[in-house]
C-alpha cells in the first residue's frame, strides 16, 4: 500500500507530480526494511505477543500538511511509550517546568524502560520516558473520574493525530491484568512522596493511555506536529504550546530510545520514542515527522526494521540535527549602489548628476534565505565591510522566508548602531502579517518611519535626503516655459508661441489624468507637485509604479512621436498644475516653424538616451 495526502481535505489522496518521488523512495526503503530479520514481538503484555511479526509500515508528515505512506502505514497498533513524550508536553502546558521539574527530572538513567530504580537524591523519576516517569506524569491528567482523565488525554491524542482516536480495550485489560511491575513501581513512588494519589487511578490513566489506537500513518503526523512547533499541520490547530516543544524534543532525544539513546543519537540524531508494540516516531524541527512501525524489537526494546529506516532516512538526507547545518554563506543575494539603480522618480539633469556623482552613499543589499544567528552575523558582518560606508543603507528582505529571535536580536543591534552613528538604515519587505512580523515589529520600535512596503519608496527618500543635503533645489514651481527641458534651446519668440498653446490644468490628489487605452491627443509638462505613472499587476491586483515626475518634467510626451493610444495610467500624486499641450497644435506649429519642434524631438531623444543609458547600467548591476 502506497499513498500520499496534500492536505486534511483529503488525507489518503494518491501522490502525483513531484510527490511520487518521496512516495517511490519509501517504496524502495519499505521493500528493504521489511525483509530484515531480528528481533522478537514483545510477550509480556499477552495482546501484544500476538502481533504479525511480518507487519510494517512507514510515513513521513510535513508541517505543510504532506503525507507519504509505504507497507502497512494504516494498520492500527497501541501507541505505548511513544505517548509519552505527548504526555510530558501537556504537562509542561498545564504546570509549568518548575512544578513539573520537582514531580520528574530530565536525566538519562541507562537502566531498563520498567526498571524500579529512582532518582533518591531529588526524590523523583529520571525521566518522563521511562515507565516511573511516566506515571507520575500521567497523575497531572486532569479530570475527576477516570473516564474523565482517559478523554482528557483522548482529546490530546485525536488533536495531535489530526483525528479522532479510541482505546483498545483488550490491550488495556492485557495491561491492566499483567503490569504488576507498575504496580510496584508506583507503590514505591507513593511511598516515598513522589506520586500523592491512589497508585491504582493513576496507573488506570496510565495504562489506557499506552492502549490508544494509531496508525503508522497518525504518529508521523504527531511527529510532524512537534517539528510544527505544537500545530497539526492538517487541522491547523495547536495541541501543544510552542514554548514547551523544544523541552519535549530535548528529553526525546536524550531519553526517548532507553539505554539505547546514546547510540542512536549517535548514529541517527533525531529527537525519537520509540514504543514496546514496535513503533518508533522520531521529529526533524521546523521540517517533518517520521515513523515506522514493524512489531519485532530489539534487546532494549526498539523495532529493529524501525532503527534500521530511520538510519536509512537520516543517512540519504542528511537530517542529522547534528551534522546538518543552515548555511550562512548565501545570506546577501546582492549588493547595489545608488550610482547605478535608481528609484522610479524621475530626475532633473541637476539632480541625475550629483546622484551619479555621489549615488554610492546609498547602498542596496538584498538579503535572502532563512536569517539564524549564523546568517544574520555574516550579513552584519558584512554590512561593516562595505566601503565607502554609505550614509543611507537599505536592507530588502523579499527573498527572506523567516527570520528566527537571534537573528531579531542581532539586527535590532545593528539598527541601533545606525542610529548612534547618525547613519539611516532603511527596511523593505517586511509584511505585518507574514512569518517576518516578529522582525518588522523589532525595527519599528527602533526605525519609525524607515520602513517600507518597497525598495522604490526607499530609494527615492535616500536620493531626495541626497539632493537636499546638496543644496539643489529648484522652485516647486516651474511656470516659465523657458526653464523647462523640452523647451530648452527655443528662442523667446518660439517660447511666446507655445505659451499660447498651453493650456493650464489642475488636478487634484488621486486624480486620473490619463488612463490606459484612451486617445493620446495631448502631452503634458508638470509645473507643480508630482504625477506617478502606474500599471496595474495582474499577478497581484496591486499597482506598479513605473516612474514619477515632478515639476519641470514631462509625461505623455510619445504622443508627439506616434500619437496612438496610452499606454499606462497617470495619476496625480498630490495637487498637480501642468501644462497641457494639444498634439495637433504642435504638429501645426511645427508645419509653420519647424525648427520648434526638431528642438522638441532633439531634448525628447536626449532625455530618452540618458534614460536608456541608466536604465542599461542598472540592468548590468542587477545581472551581476
Amino acid at each position: 500500500m502506497l499513498s500520499s495526502s496534500p492536505s486534511a481535505i483529503d488525507p489518503y489522496a494518491q501522490p502525483s507530480g513531484s510527490d511520487g518521488l518521496v512516495a517511490d523512495y519509501l517504496a524502495e526503503l519499505h521493500f528493504r526494511i521489511s525483509r530484515l530479520s531480528g528481533g522478537n514481538v514483545a510477550t509480556y503484555i499477552p495482546e501484544l505477543a500476538k502481533a504479525d511479526p511480518k507487519l510494517c509500515g512507514i510515513a513521513i508528515a510535513t508541517i505543510d500538511g504532506k503525507t507519504y505512506t509505504a507497507g502497512d502505514a494504516d494498520y492500527e497498533f497501541t501507541i505505548q511509550s511513544v505517548s509519552k513524550p505527548f504526555a510530558y508536553g501537556y504537562a509542561l502546558e498545564r504546570y509549568g517546568r518548575e512544578a513539573v521539574l520537582q514531580r520528574v527530572g530530565v536525566e538519562p538513567t541507562g537502566e531498563a524502560f520498567n526498571s524500579i530504580i529512582l532518582d533518591e537524591v531529588h526524590n523523583r523519576p529520571f525521566n518522563p520516558m521511562v515507565n516511573a516517569g511516566a506515571i507520575a506524569i500521567a497523575e497531572t491528567i486532569k479530570g475527576a473520574t477516570g473516564e474523565e482523565r482517559a478523554e482528557t488525554m483522548l482529546t490530546l491524542f485525536s488533536r495531535l493525530a489530526g483525528r479522532r482516536l479510541s482505546i483498545d480495550e483488550a490491550v488495556f485489560r492485557s495491561e491492566q491484568q499483567t503490569g504488576h511491575r507498575n504496580r510496584a513501581i508506583a507503590y514505591m513512588m507513593l511511598n516515598s512522596g513522589m506520586i500523592r494519589g491512589v497508585p491504582e487511578d493513576i496507573l488506570d490513566v496510565y495504562f489506557r493511555q499506552c492502549s490508544v489506537r494509531v496508525t503508522c500513518r497518525d504518529l508521523a503526523v504527531m511527529a510532524a506536529t512537534l517539528a510544527n512547533d505544537g500545530v497539526n499541520p492538517l487541522t491547523g490547530e495547536r495541541a501543544i504550546a510552542a514554548e514547551f516543544v523544544a523541552d519535549v524534543l530535548t528529553v526525546m532525544n536524550t531519553c526517548g530510545m532507553y539505554n539505547y539513546a546514546g547510540q542512536w543519537s549517535y548514529d541517527v540524531g533525531i529527537p525519537a520514542k520509540s514504543g514496546v508494540a514496535g513503533s518508533i516516531l522520531a521529529v526533524i524541527p521546523g521540517q517533518l515527522g517520521i515513523a515506522v512501525f514493524s512489531p519485532p524489537i530489539d534487546q532494549h526494546g526498539n523495532s529493529v526494521r524501525g532503527v534500521a529506516a530511520c538510519k536509512e532516512i537520516a543517512q540519504d538526507f542528511r537530517l542529522n540535527i547534528f551534522r546538518s547545518h543552515v548555511s550562512t554563506a548565501t545570506a546577501i543575494r546582492r549588493e547595489l549602489h545608488g550610482d547605478v539603480i535608481h528609484s522610479k522618480r524621475a530626475r532633473n539633469p541637476p539632480e541625475r548628476k550629483l546622484l551619479k556623482e555621489t549615488g554610492r552613499r546609498i547602498c542596496l543589499v538584498e538579503v535572502q534565505g532563512p536569517l539564524f544567528f549564523g546568517s544574520a552575523e555574516r550579513l552584519i558582518r558584512r554590512i561593516g565591510e562595505i566601503d565607502p560606508r554609505p550614509s543611507h543603507m537599505i536592507l530588502d528582505f523579499r527573498r527572506v522566508p523567516y527570520a528566527d529571535e537571534a537573528a531579531c536580536k542581532l539586527l535590532a543591534r545593528l539598527a541601533t548602531s545606525f542610529v548612534e552613528e547618525g547613519r539611516r538604515l532603511l527596511v523593505t519587505h517586511l509584511g505585518q502579517d507574514s512569518s517576518l512580523a516578529p522582525l518588522r515589529a523589532t525595527f519599528e520600535d527602533i526605525l519609525p518611519g524607515q520602513i517600507f512596503d518597497h525598495r522604490d519608496a526607499a530609494l527615492e527618500l535616500c536620493e531626495n535626503a541626497i539632493i537636499a543635503e546638496a543644496g539643489i533645489s529648484y522652485d516647486a514651481t516651474r511656470f516659465a516655459l523657458a526653464e523647462l527641458d523640452i523647451f530648452k534651446g527655443l528662442a523667446r519668440e518660439d517660447l511666446k508661441l507655445l505659451e499660447m498653446l498651453a493650456r493650464p490644468m489642475v488636478f487634484e490628489a488621486g486624480d486620473r489624468i490619463i488612463r490606459a487605452g484612451d486617445p493620446a491627443l495631448l502631452f503634458f509638462v508638470v509645473a507643480r507637485g508630482t504625477v506617478t505613472v502606474e500599471l496595474p499587476d495582474r499577478g497581484t491586483g496591486q499597482t506598479l509604479r513605473l516612474a514619477s515626475m515632478g515639476p519641470g518634467l514631462t509625461f505623455g510626451e510619445m504622443a508627439l512621436l506616434d500619437g496612438g493610444r496610452r499606454s499606462a495610467d497617470v495619476v496625480a500624486s498630490e495637487r498637480v498644475v501642468c501644462y497641457g499641450f494639444s498634439v495637433e497644435a504642435i504638429h501645426d506649429l511645427g508645419r509653420t516653424a519647424p525648427h520648434i519642434l526638431t528642438t522638441i524631438y532633439a531634448n525628447m531623444m536626449r532625455d530618452f538616451s540618458e534614460r536608456l543609458r541608466r536604465a542599461n547600467e542598472e540592468i548590468r548591476a542587477l545581472e551581476h
